[in-house]
């Protein structure tokens, strides 16, 4: 017990990001995040490869719990955030999910908004099932997947409204394509209770 007290190790200070301006990325969406996440918030991580930016932009952030998955499965988060919100309803809960992987459990809004949960939900949108794209691109196959199976990788054909889908299940929405807007959504979803769903349009990692 002594022996942390009495170590003078250096400690770097925890300094915010500050707010980015200008369209909407993955690097300032991250961002927006490290600077706007208040004490205590609980983190629900499914943003896939949207979220690299994420660790670094949230270092200085107050002290937030992070849940997130190592791979092997795809529609954690919305669900996850539900249990998080039930567990703890003193703390707000962010829930950081791909457009891809929010369609396998997006029924899920329904129930944050039956139960009135206080979660906002960040979809990041850039169009396509990017982690697939790049594992594809891994193991050298991405010259093997003809055009037909390239499509399945794409979800801009019908391109999927996010605001449409959460108003539907009753949990408000809203659009950004800037770090601005999206600044402006956050600040709001944080300050009002219950559910809220921000699409954040966002570009694809491989173009």
């Amino acid at each position: 017990d002594a022996v942390a007290p009495e170590t003078n190790a250096p400690l770097a200070a925890l300094t915010r990001p500050l707010l980015p301006t200008g369209a909407l990325s993955a690097a300032a969406a991250a961002d927006v995040i490290g600077a706007l996440t208040p004490e205590g918030a609980i983190v629900v991580d499914e943003s896939n490869t949207s979220g690299v930016p994420l660790a670094q932009a949230t270092a200085g952030a107050p002290a937030h719990d992070w849940l997130t998955l190592t791979g092997g499965a795809i529609g954690y988060g919305i669900p996850a955030a539900v249990g998080a919100a039930i567990a703890a309803p003193d703390r707000p809960v962010l829930c950081l999910e791909s457009d891809g992987s929010a369609m396998y459990t997006i029924s899920g809004l329904w129930t944050q908004a039956r139960e009135n949960l206080d979660i906002t939900t960040v979809v990041y949108n850039n169009g396509a099932y990017d982690i697939l794209r790049i594992e594809l691109h891994r193991v050298g196959a991405e010259s093997a997947a003809g055009p037909k199976a390239q499509q399945l990788l794409d979800l801009t054909h019908p391109a999927m409204n996010f605001v449409k889908l959460s108003e539907g299940m009753g949990v408000p929405a809203r659009r950004v394509t800037t770090a601005e807007e999206f600044a402006d959504a956050l600040r709001t979803a944080f300050a009002e209770p219950g559910p809220h769903l921000i699409d954040a349009v966002v570009p694809s990692m491989l173009g």
